[in-house]
């Protein structure tokens, strides 16, 4: 498998857990451990939470559709949808609440190797009715130095158990001080000026190529999680002028992640960057390739 097919299908993967659609994940899972000639590594990780999946979300019917069916399956019927929301809830809902199984859940979140399932424990910590959830988790935050798109997610699953109040802790490098209750649940609840960047990304490239728009939504998506309440955050949320910087800079992070190059004259040419923006812009460059950064550190198997 070509790097760049890899890329995708990892971004495909995680569009899918965030979408809960759970079915799909494993099903795709399923198309990558078939797949020959990648890192050992790479078949380990598929391989746990392929495990983890059919643990809390054990398989039905519509699990045997291949990975070719994949398309189609996202345009599954209300039925369907329904039978799969049911299934997610009752896995959720599970009545193992006892000690035991908090303890089991609340480990995973803390000292799993794997990303993407510690966000499956944050996922069911959400629904943990235990009062030593948010204390593990605020005490988990506060000690830890860990990748801020997994602190996203804990601040998301704090605010999913109502839990209210501010929050101190570092971000990419940061200290800043978090309002809980006004941690966003899902892309729309950003500030306004979080969609025109990418929207802007999006009418660009998508006469350059069809799947650009989508894979600079996920870019964006993860980028925006990252320095969610840092000082570039706020410096972006606060100007509506950053919307062209930020547009040009996650088009260059998308070319680069990519194709692994960029012509950035072409690139501020494209998005009028102007003498007056240039600094603005080269601080969003820094921002978003700080975070690039760290995802592809992060994914190399690094803490």
């Amino acid at each position: 498998m070509f790097p760049r097919m890899l890329d995708q299908y990892q971004i495909q993967l995680t569009r899918l857990l965030e979408a809960e659609q759970y079915s799909e994940a494993k099903q795709l899972l399923l198309f990558l451990l078939q797949c020959q000639g990648e890192d050992k590594r790479h078949y380990e990780e598929w391989g746990n939470l392929l495990t983890w999946l059919e643990m809390a979300f054990p398989s039905h019917e519509g699990d045997n559709r291949s990975f070719g069916s994949l398309e189609q399956a996202k345009l599954k019927n209300e039925h369907e949808e329904e039978n799969e929301d049911e299934l997610r809830k009752q896995a959720l809902a599970s009545d193992r609440h006892d000690d035991e199984y908090v303890a089991q859940v609340l480990y995973i979140m803390q000292h799993h190797p794997i990303a993407d399932q510690q966000i499956l424990a944050l996922e069911r910590a959400a629904h943990l009715d235990n009062a030593i959830v948010d204390e593990t988790i605020l005490s988990w935050l506060d000690g830890s130095d860990f990748h801020p798109a997994l602190q996203f997610k804990a601040l998301q699953c704090l605010r999913r158990r109502g839990h209210t109040g501010h929050i101190s802790m570092n971000r990419i490098g940061e200290q800043v001080e978090l309002e809980l209750e006004a941690t966003p649940l899902s892309m729309d609840d950003f500030p306004p000026v979080v969609t025109k960047v990418v929207e802007r990304v999006e009418s660009i490239t998508e006469v350059m190529d069809a799947t650009m728009p989508h894979f600079a939504r996920e870019l964006w998506k993860e980028c925006i999680q990252c320095f969610y309440g840092t000082s570039a955050y706020d410096r972006m949320k606060d100007d509506d002028e950053t919307i062209d910087c930020y547009a040009a800079a996650l088009h260059q992070s998308l070319e680069l992640t990519l194709y692994g190059r960029a012509d950035d004259d072409d690139i501020r040419d494209t998005y009028g960057i102007t003498d007056s923006l240039r600094f603005r812009y080269e601080q969003a460059c820094r921002t978003l390739r700080q975070v690039v950064e760290m995802q592809q550190n992060n994914d190399g198997g690094e803490p």
